[in-house]
């Protein structure tokens, strides 16, 4: 990681409070559903879908239940509230995806929002053979911890240090998976810098942009869609997100 990466400053006051607008991001969600239902059906292939920091299940809820509308296996991550990587955290994950491998016999697709998505890079990372793709939503994985604005409740939530990097969970969070990756981020943030939140592209790598709030990302409308894009592909057949037509409007160019 670069010294500018590791410096980066958290997003301003102004984005944090703006935050705010995940209410109505959910009620552009629902209103949205009779265009979502347009998106490409799965394949019922599993997919575990990982929640933020302070968060639970509950908060991918609508998430999960439009992916499952679209035929996918999914499940939450089943831990509670997401406090850090305490004791048992990291094993109840590795247990939790190793059994939704086994039992479909499909590698799984794990969708992770904000701390959630350093969780899915790690995962796929330690356990490439199990996991199919990863996709996160906000995660400052490209960033030192204090590029965001959450990190002293990471501190207090997990008795944790912020810059404190587990060797055993994967390694290095900057280093990419070596899976089809994709990461999904907003210049409107108000949580973490968005900077830090981008992947390199390369064969097996991207970014897609969307405005959105950090707080809504797991149920904007414009984030669902390009999730359940990326979801549909054939297993072995990864291409870039296509931004032609229509997309290009919902979906500013990530280099720009």
């Amino acid at each position: 990681m670069s010294v500018a990466a590791q410096t980066l400053r958290p997003p301003s006051r102004t984005l944090m409070f703006l935050e705010g607008r995940a209410i109505s991001e959910l009620g552009a969600f629902l209103g949205a559903l009779p265009l979502l239902s347009l998106a490409p059906r799965g394949d019922g292939h599993p997919v575990l879908v990982l929640p933020g920091l302070i968060a639970s299940d509950m908060s991918t809820r609508p998430l999960r239940d439009f992916l499952k509308s679209k035929g996918y296996a999914v499940s939450g991550w089943r831990q509670g509230r997401n406090l850090g990587l305490r004791a048992g955290v990291q094993d109840g994950m590795v247990e939790l995806l190793q059994q939704m491998n086994e039992v479909s016999g499909r590698k799984v697709s794990v969708v992770g929002w904000s701390l959630g998505g350093l969780y899915a890079r790690q995962l796929a990372k330690m356990m490439p053979q199990r996991v199919r793709q990863v996709i996160t939503l906000g995660s400052p994985f490209a960033a030192g911890p204090k590029s965001t604005n959450a990190w002293r409740v990471y501190e207090m939530a997990s008795g944790r240090r912020a810059e404190q990097e587990d060797p055993r969970f994967g390694g290095s969070l900057a280093s990419a998976p070596p899976v089809p990756t994709t990461a999904i981020f907003s210049r409107t943030d108000g949580i973490c810098a968005w900077q830090g939140c981008r992947e390199q592209a390369s064969s097996m790598s991207e970014s897609i942009e969307v405005e959105s709030s950090h707080c809504g990302m797991g149920h904007h409308p414009a984030v669902v869609y390009a999730v359940a894009d990326r979801l549909a592909q054939k297993e072995g057949d990864w291409a870039p997100f296509d931004r032609s037509g229509w997309r290009s409007i919902v979906y500013p160019d990530p280099n720009r």
